[in-house]
C-alpha cells in the first residue's frame, strides 16, 4: 500500500469518497494502492479519507436525519432496500470480481455470498415498518406508550476478510431502524465498498443516508469513534481494538455492539456419522483461507476415533487445491496480505515449538505461478493441548488443531476453556446429548449436526471476548433502535400543590 498517489495509467481507479450523494476527491487529496493477495501488486486505486473527510460525512449523515429520511415511514424504506437489493443481484458477477481482487477469497465463494446477501437485504426491508411500540396501563385518563426510534449516525467499521457481507450484516439493519450511516471500510480492501456506495446512489436513497470513506483505522476510524455527532459504532475486527474503541468512544457515550475474534470448538463425537462430521471440520479448518472468526480451527475428537480424524486431516490437507481465486477449479486462495501470511506461518513456528505435532501442511506455497502473491498450505497439528498458544490464539490462518478427548465432560471443558465464544460445532447421534451438550457450550451460535450455517433470520453474535450485540435476525435490529416512552394525560390537568 502507497500513500502517495500511484503514477500507474495502468490500474484501476477510484479517486472520489462518496458523501452526501455526491462522488468527492479527499481533501487531504491522497491515495492508496490496494493490493491484490494472489499476486503481491497493486491493481487498483483509492480515495484514503483523513479527519475532514470524516467530519464532512459526519455532518452530512447528521443532516439526512432531519430531511426526508427522518420523516420517510417504515414501508418507504423497506421500498428502498428491495431496490438496492435489486441491484446488488444484477451486480453479483462484478462485485465477485472485485471483492475477489481486492481480498483474495475465491471468486466462486463471492458470487455465492453475494446473492445471499441480496436475500438479506430484502428481509431487512421487510423489518422496516414493524419496529412496533408498547402500550402500558396506567391509571384511567393517563395514557402509557413507547415508540422506537433510531438511534441516530452510525459508524460502521468494516473489516477486510469479508468487506460487503460485513455492509450488509451492519447497513441492513441500520437503514431498515431508520439511521444514517458513515462506512470505513479497512485500508486493505477499499474498493467494493465503493462500489457499494453507486448501489446506493443508484437504488434512490436521500443524500447523506450512507456515506462510505475508506481510511487507515488509527486515522479515519479512530476519529470516527471518536466523532461528537456519530452515536453508534458497529465495528468487526480484533478484541484489542475494541477496547481501545471504547475508551476512545466513552465521552459521548455513545452506543457500540462488536462482531470479535473465535476460536471455535468443532467437537466430534465417536458416534457421530463421521464421514459428515469431517466433511465438515476439514471444509471448515481451510475454508476463506482461515480467515473467518467463526471457523472450527479447534477440532475436538474422541479418542477412540481420533486416529482416524487424524488421518483423514492429513489426507484431505494434500488433496486441497490451493490456486489463484479466479479459478474454479481452487479450494483455497491467498492470504490477505504479506503481514498476514507472515503471522500465520509464525504460528506454525509456535506450534512446533509447543511440542505439538505438524502433520501437514505449513509452508508457503512458492509454485512460479503463485510465488508472488501470499498463498500457504493447508496446516495440520496434531496431539494439541488446550494450553497451546496455537489452540487458544486466533491464527486467522489454514491451521487445524487436533485435539483428543475422553468423554462428554472433558469436551465441554476443553470447548468452554477459551477466552472467545462467537461459535461451536457437535457433531452426534445422540438426541439428548445433541441437547445437553449444546446448551452447555459458551457460545452464541451451536450447530449440531452441520457447520457455518448461516441465514438472515438466524441472530449472530458472540459470547465473552467475542462481542456484543447480535447480528441477523428480528434482534439484529435493537442496536439501531433506542425506546421513547410517552406518558400523556387525557385531562391535561395539573393541580396547584400550593393552593392551600
Amino acid at each position: 500500500m502507497s500513500l502517495q498517489a500511484p503514477a500507474s495509467a495502468s490500474l484501476t481507479r477510484y479517486e472520489h469518497l462518496y458523501i452526501d450523494g455526491q462522488w468527492v476527491a479527499p481533501l487531504d487529496g491522497q491515495l492508496i494502492e490496494s493490493i491484490e493477495p494472489a499476486t503481491g501488486k497493486p491493481w487498483a486505486i483509492a480515495p484514503l479519507g483523513g479527519t475532514a473527510d470524516i467530519d464532512r460525512a459526519v455532518a452530512a449523515a447528521r443532516q439526512a436525519l432531519s430531511g426526508p429520511w427522518g420523516r420517510m415511514p417504515g414501508h418507504e424504506r423497506a421500498a428502498l432496500l428491495r431496490r438496492l437489493a435489486d441491484g446488488l443481484l444484477a451486480a453479483v458477477a462484478e462485485l465477485a470480481r472485485i471483492e475477489s481482487r481486492d481480498n483474495g477469497n475465491l471468486l466462486k465463494d463471492h458470487r455465492a455470498s453475494l446473492t445471499a446477501q441480496a436475500q438479506w437485504y430484502q428481509w431487512f426491508a421487510s423489518l422496516a415498518d414493524k419496529t412496533h411500540g408498547t402500550t402500558i396501563p396506567l391509571e384511567e385518563g393517563m395514557h402509557g406508550f413507547t415508540t422506537r426510534v433510531p438511534v441516530g449516525v452510525v459508524g460502521a467499521i468494516i473489516p477486510w476478510n469479508a468487506p460487503l457481507l460485513s455492509i450488509c450484516l451492519k447497513v441492513g439493519p441500520a437503514l431498515a431502524a431508520g439511521c444514517t450511516v458513515v462506512i470505513k471500510p479497512a485500508e486493505q480492501t477499499p474498493v467494493s465498498a465503493l462500489e457499494f456506495a453507486r448501489l446506493v446512489h443508484a437504488a434512490g436513497f436521500p443524500p447523506g443516508v450512507v456515506n462510505v470513506v475508506p481510511g487507515v483505522g488509527r486515522v479515519a476510524g479512530a476519529h470516527l469513534v471518536q466523532h461528537a455527532d456519530v452515536d453508534k459504532i458497529s465495528f468487526t475486527g480484533e478484541g484489542a481494538t475494541a477496547k481501545r474503541m471504547l475508551r476512545e468512544g466513552s465521552d459521548n457515550l455513545k452506543h457500540f455492539s462488536f462482531e470479535l475474534g473465535g476460536k471455535a470448538p468443532h467437537i466430534i463425537f465417536a458416534d457421530a456419522d463421521l464421514d459428515s462430521a469431517l466433511n465438515a471440520a476439514t471444509t471448515c479448518a481451510w475454508r476463506l483461507t482461515g480467515q473467518s472468526c467463526a471457523l472450527g480451527s479447534r477440532v475436538l475428537v474422541e479418542r477412540s476415533i481420533y486416529e482416524r480424524a487424524v488421518e483423514v486431516f492429513q489426507q484431505r490437507a494434500a488433496s486441497v487445491r490451493v490456486g489463484l481465486p479466479s479459478l474454479e477449479s481452487s479450494h483455497m486462495g491467498p492470504q490477505i496480505s504479506e503481514e498476514q501470511l507472515r503471522k500465520t506461518l509464525s504460528y506454525v513456528d509456535i506450534g512446533r515449538q509447543e511440542g505439538a505435532e505438524l502433520i501437514a501442511g505449513g509452508r508457503r506455497i512458492l509454485r512460479p505461478e503463485l510465488a508472488d502473491g501470499y498463498f500457504v498450505e493447508p496446516t495440520v497439528f496434531a496431539g494439541v493441548d488446550n494450553r497451546m498458544r496455537i489452540a487458544r490464539e486466533e491464527i486467522f490462518g489454514p491451521v487445524a488443531a487436533l485435539i483428543p478427548f475422553d468423554d462428554e465432560e472433558q469436551a465441554l471443558a476443553i470447548a468452554n476453556d477459551s477466552a472467545y465464544g462467537l461459535t461451536a460445532g457437535l457433531w452426534t447421534r445422540d438426541v439428548g446429548r445433541a441437547h445437553r451438550v449444546s446448551s452447555r457450550i459458551a457460545a452464541g451460535m451451536v450447530w449440531v449436526n452441520t457447520y457455518s450455517y448461516l441465514r438472515w433470520s438466524t441472530p449472530y453474535g458472540g459470547f465473552k471476548a467475542s462481542g456484543w450485540g447480535r447480528e441477523n435476525g428480528i434482534d439484529a435490529l435493537d442496536p439501531y433502535l433506542q425506546t421513547r416512552t410517552t406518558v400523556l394525560s387525557s385531562s391535561g390537568q395539573f393541580a396547584n400543590p400550593y393552593a392551600d
